[in-house]
């Protein structure tokens, strides 16, 4: 909500009346931090833990309003680098003046008054969201079955308890904690502490498990990754879900959950709304109460009304979540390597037995953890356990599914699609089952073919872990006793899931690149001409007033133009643009970095993902793949002819995006070629693009962006380009001699590592450009 600044008086900070949109999302420093990072080698600090010496934004400590040092890299086993900060002169130059003079003995920061000094600006700030809580129970509280807190021990969670309890009747509302069974071992005794505190305000206050042990999950289901979060669901959302449905022995419950989730902690995050019907959970209310607080205000509160505090904070780490979770690396794992080394070793060993791929080579299982091949999994391929139950192909115009030992009868799961009015073959042979249909049996009905696939899906690959129960709201599916589905309505929501089985999703094989369904088809049939986009170079924000283009053909240009970075949301002209007039129009080097930030196009996006480089697919081959995937065939069409397009303008033209060879008007074959590339630099802005993409990932191996496997939202260079493995290496090692102020690369043998610099982000690489 507001913005702050540091106080020298106190050492703490100092919230303000001014307002802003964005936070630095300061935290405060506690000894066994700075010992974990050997600052007492540098500096002096009494070792108690009761209060913080200093604040951390980032990778920036600050002590009493000075910058004094910054810390980069990390990993599991590797302690981030400290760099001690020096003074600058009014030139800019950096002095020989430390910031903070090395033996400094440093003074906690006086929280008594800090809490003092902010009180009337923070009393607003709780006054405003007290008056938000209770005007949305108001608004549902005759509607709703129930009102609960969604309570995870962290900081967060802290306030929004403390705020709900303010704002309603003790009696109005439960809390729910979901217990992974993987949290920090604080975190526990954080959860035992308010507990308690709950018991004796008569706030019911309820822990939900997940009926496996982590141990067993993470066998069955194969270790989460950032692509493959089954975890959340099978040890949070369902827990949660069925122990409400037992609280309110009601299966069809709705109900409203006060989520302490804020705006600040992520680009995707700033995207939600306070309230909202579906979001979290379907068929279910949220209100993200503390949406707009900064952690600045977060921790003022917690300060200033002395609730408790996970000590998990007081030893370097952000958050207190699972542990080893897929989402983390870099500093943080080392942090949480260094406070829960024991607990975190038990999930090491599981990761390392079941990587199929490098057994017996200890150096490589182990870069494989450090280096985060674990978390950046997509499918089985390298699991131990990835065998194959499920089979499928079409021969003959006919659908062939086998599935080798099923783990639950098939017979059950094809309840939820009713009445079928087509005719399937079963052969059941020993420990096989063997489906035939006519393809043409599903019509144009693609979903239908979806579900039918995913009934066999979940038979042979269903180990009961409750999520198809979860989704169903009217209790027709049950695991309480082995599968049971009576009187299912068909109302699909078991199928909700991704692939129809989380375990299927897991360890299913690679099948090459997959996107989220959101339209594919971004440019119906006016994809950009290059008669546009010369024009356009030539008129700048006169063209929108002064051009040839039909109704339907501006919004899609002004959708190209975007996508490209040439103009931004508001429709202004942006420096990417200005270099485009400014190299002309058959230059290599806006037009890399416009290709860049093109890919993340859903349309571009699928082109990627869905054809090898270098590989010529008949244009049926193509029309295929996009049907199987939901596309319509009036929408296939379109996407055909905008691929020749793109290679009409400078994409194909300059940079070798593709190309097509047609037979009279009718395309016969599109190519997507590897890519012409001058600047490297281009490569450095789409690995900050790519490690934006996937969730802030700044650190990774050579070997997992060849394959590509982070995050399904992020394109690879490798992949983007078109490159081989010893030419992406030549690349980052010559983009680290040149710029090593933005990555770092070593590749020694199995260790080879890339590190981007987490402090700085895509649009500073682009400033690089200005430079051409």
């Amino acid at each position: 909500m507001y913005d702050y600044s540091y106080d020298l008086e106190t050492g703490g900070i100092l919230l303000n009346d001014k307002t802003v949109i964005t936070s630095k999302e300061p935290r405060p420093v506690y000894a066994k931090e700075l010992d974990y990072l050997g600052v007492d080698s540098i500096w002096h600090y009494d070792k108690q833990q009761d209060t913080p010496y200093m604040w951390a934004e980032a990778n920036h400590y600050i002590y009493k309003g000075l910058n004094i040092f910054n810390v980069s890299g990390g990993t599991l086993v590797e302690k981030p680098k400290v760099e001690v900060t020096y003074l600058k002169n009014e030139s800019g130059e950096l002095t020989n003046k430390y910031a903070l003079e090395p033996g400094t003995v440093l003074e906690p920061i006086n929280i008594e008054l800090m809490c003092k000094k902010n009180r009337d600006i923070l009393d607003i700030v709780e006054q405003i969201t007290v008056k938000k809580i209770f005007g949305v129970y108001k608004k549902y509280q005759k509607q709703l079955d129930c009102f609960h807190v969604a309570f995870s021990g962290g900081k967060d969670s802290i306030v929004l308890l403390e705020l709900v309890k303010k704002a309603l009747p003790r009696s109005s509302f439960i809390v729910i904690f979901g217990d992974t069974k993987m949290e920090f071992p604080d975190t526990y005794e954080l959860v035992r502490v308010v507990e308690m505190q709950c018991k004796n305000d008569g706030i019911n206050f309820y822990r939900a498990k997940s009926h496996f042990e982590p141990e067993e999950s993470w066998h069955r289901f194969g270790p989460p990754s950032r692509t493959l979060r089954w975890c959340c669901t099978v040890h949070k959302a369902v827990p949660q879900t069925l122990k409400i449905r037992e609280i309110l022995e009601k299966d069809d419950y709705v109900g409203l959950d006060f989520v302490g989730i804020r705006a600040q902690e992520s680009v995707a995050r700033s995207n939600y709304e306070m309230e909202g019907y579906g979001k979290k959970q379907k068929g279910q209310y949220s209100h993200n109460s503390i949406l707009d607080w900064s952690s600045a205000e977060i921790w003022l509160y917690i300060y200033t009304h002395k609730l408790p505090i996970n000590e998990t904070y007081k030893k370097g780490n952000s958050r207190a979540g699972c542990l080893l979770c897929p989402m983390g690396g870099g500093k943080g794992d080392f942090f949480q390597y260094a406070s829960y080394k024991n607990e975190i070793d038990n999930y090491l060993k599981i990761i390392k037995e079941m990587n199929a791929r490098d057994q017996g080579n200890e150096r490589a299982l182990n870069s494989y953890v450090i280096n985060g091949g674990w978390n950046a999994r997509k499918n089985g391929r390298d699991l131990t356990i990835g065998n194959q139950r499920y089979f499928e192909e079409i021969k003959d115009g006919k659908l062939i599914i086998r599935i080798v030992s099923p783990l639950t009868d098939w017979k059950e799961w094809i309840k939820t699609l009713g009445i079928l009015e087509f005719n399937y073959n079963v052969e059941e042979i020993g420990d096989e089952v063997r489906i035939i249909v006519n393809e043409s049996a599903f019509g144009r009905n693609v979903t239908l073919k979806r579900k039918f696939k995913q009934v066999f899906k979940k038979a042979a690959y269903c180990i009961k872990c409750r999520a198809c129960e979860m989704n169903c709201r009217y209790g027709r599916l049950t695991f309480k006793e082995g599968l049971k589905i009576d009187d299912c309505l068909h109302c699909g929501q078991c199928h909700e899931i991704e692939s129809g089985c989380l375990v299927y999703n897991s360890l299913k094989m690679p099948q090459g690149g997959t996107i989220k369904m959101k339209s594919i088809n971004s440019f119906a049939n006016h994809a950009p001409k290059p008669e546009w986009i010369k024009d356009f170079m030539q008129k700048g924000n006169a063209f929108w007033t002064d051009n040839k283009l039909g109704p339907n053909q501006i919004p899609m240009f002004r959708k190209f133009l975007k996508a490209c970075g040439f103009i931004d949301e508001k429709n202004e002209l942006t420096k990417l643009f200005n270099l485009l007039v400014r190299k002309g129009y058959q230059s290599p080097i806006p037009w890399s970095v416009a290709f860049v930030n093109f890919s993340y196009n859903a349309q571009c996006f699928w082109y990627i993902n869905n054809m090898t480089v270098n590989t010529p697919y008949q244009r049926d081959q193509i029309a295929e793949k996009l049907v199987e995937e939901g596309v319509s065939k009036g929408d296939t069409t379109s996407i055909i002819s905008s691929f020749k397009r793109f290679c009409e303008i400078p994409f194909g033209s300059v940079i070798n995006f593709g190309t097509v060879t047609t037979k009279g008007n009718r395309i016969e074959y599109i190519t997507r070629n590897k890519m012409s590339l001058i600047d490297p630099k281009a490569v450095l802005y789409s690995l900050y693009r790519y490690a934006e993409e996937c969730g802030g990932y700044y650190q990774f191996t050579l070997r997992t962006i060849m394959d590509n496997e982070i995050n399904s939202t992020g394109i690879s260079p490798v992949k983007m380009f078109g490159f081989e493995q010893d030419e992406m290496e030549s690349i980052v090692q010559g983009l680290a001699a040149k710029y090593n102020d933005f990555i770092d690369a070593s590749f020694t043998h199995d260790l080879d590592k890339i590190t981007l610099r987490d402090y700085y982000s895509s649009n500073d690489i682009l400033k690089l450009f200005e430079e051409v």
